[in-house]
């Protein structure tokens, strides 16, 4: 496995992972997080809302990051 590879992969799963926390996340009510108990993972409704806004910021820049890496070409010999 070359490493344009595994990067392309990463990103894939990090693009997944990335419209699966946006369906998560709940504007005025539970959304999607109210499914099969999420909330409760949480001691209260904010904390839940924070850590899954840092987790989606995260994921964000690392899909953007890889986005750029890739589409620059900058892992291909030159030649």
């Amino acid at each position: 496995m070359t490493l344009p590879q595994l990067i392309q992969i990463i990103w894939t799963i990090s693009g997944v992972l990335l419209v699966v926390l946006i369906l998560l996340h709940s504007p005025k009510g539970d959304g999607l997080g109210g499914i099969g108990g999420q909330a409760q993972l949480f001691t209260s409704a904010k904390s839940a809302e924070k850590t899954l806004n840092q987790v989606t910021w995260g994921l964000s820049i690392t899909f953007i990051s890889l986005t750029i890496i890739l589409s620059a070409g900058w892992l291909t010999p030159q030649g």
